[in-house]
């Protein structure tokens, strides 16, 4: 029995389970216990994340533990060695580790962002419950010395071309050629244009060590609000203005049908930051995080590990991120 199934097995784990399930994304391999969520780390190199070893997935396992207890301290408990002894595994065990686990809370799935969006019950003051987690934590977010350079106008560019690059070549399929000159234009544009007010906001303290990924997907509205599955795997993508994380969940909010509670969402995190010079920001850092979703998916289309309908799911999800990434680009023109 290979290593997948035999984690589907309810023995395996240190705590009594009566059924498990298995997911997946592009990089994990997760699998739910009646109490707990165990993510493991696939053994991939997509160049701006490699965890082609079992030492580097242990790290970046580690890594994603201490830097999400930042914003769901009572969600992430430990990571635990998967090992192997006399021909079975234990989650925990002593042996032969074979891998390493993520052990994390499990939520309740009803209450996360996005199936709340998907039933059409998002509120204003479910986004206001979300703003007031994250004033304090970005006010307490490590800025300053190796983090402040990200906010360099030409590291701003790297991103941008990073990202551009890589999407390349899905134009003809997933997007066109248009869209892609058009959404490479505007960037550029930008960056060029605006480049006195991307200076102030790094002199004014506006860079800092944030979340990197915060989606709906990743936020549970449970008995408190759980921000959960930060970027750990590359500080480049994590160390940013603040804008480019609010601009993230402003651009899902959109994708979902929700642009009114995007607007509210931006303008009331703003205000209660005493930031409105984030909302011109926004229009450049949406396109942004809408081609990061887009690229995100179109790998995913082309993952061998999922079924067709996945690929084909994952591919539709990259169109649409692409168009929306393009829209925004409009907008700033």
């Amino acid at each position: 029995m290979d290593f997948l199934n035999l984690m589907l097995q309810p023995e395996v784990y240190p705590e009594p389970a009566t059924r498990v399930e298995f997911l997946q994304t592009y990089i994990s391999y997760i699998f739910l216990t009646d109490q707990h969520a165990y993510k493991i780390k696939k053994p991939v190199n997509f160049g701006y994340l490699d965890f082609t070893t079992l030492r580097k997935r242990h790290y970046y396992l580690q890594q994603e533990l201490v830097l999400n207890r930042r914003l769901a301290p009572d969600m992430y408990l430990a990571v635990l060695p998967i090992a192997r002894r006399h021909g079975r595994l234990q989650v925990g065990g002593d042996g032969q580790v074979v891998e390493y686990a993520l052990q994390m809370l499990r939520l309740p799935q009803h209450l996360m962002m996005d199936e709340i969006a998907a039933r059409r019950e998002l509120t204003a003051g479910m986004l206001a419950r979300i703003v007031a987690r994250l004033v304090p934590f970005y006010q307490q977010a490590a800025t300053g010395g190796r983090i402040n350079k990200f906010g360099h106008s030409s590291v701003i560019r790297f991103n941008h071309d990073e990202n551009f690059q890589q999407i390349e070549p899905f134009v003809g399929s997933l997007l066109s050629t248009q869209v892609f000159r058009d959404m490479v234009w505007y960037a550029e544009t930008f960056l060029r244009e605006q480049a006195d007010l991307l200076a102030e906001r790094l002199r004014s303290g506006k860079i800092r060590d944030c979340h990197g990924d915060l989606h709906m997907k990743n936020i549970c509205l449970a008995d408190g609000v759980y921000i959960f599955d930060c970027i750990e795997f590359n500080p480049r993508f994590r160390y940013s203005d603040v804008a480019a994380d609010i601009a993230f969940l402003a651009m899902d909010l959109d994708f979902h049908g929700y642009a009114d509670l995007s607007r509210y969402f931006c303008q009331i995190y703003a205000d209660q930051a005493g930031d409105p010079a984030l909302l011109p920001l926004l229009p450049f850092y949406k396109s942004y995080r809408a081609v990061v979703r887009g690229k995100i998916n179109a790998l995913a289309s082309q993952g061998a590990d999922l079924t067709l309908s996945q690929r084909e799911e994952a591919a539709a999800l990259a169109r649409r991120y692409f168009e929306l990434a393009w829209q925004y680009s409009q907008e700033g023109r």
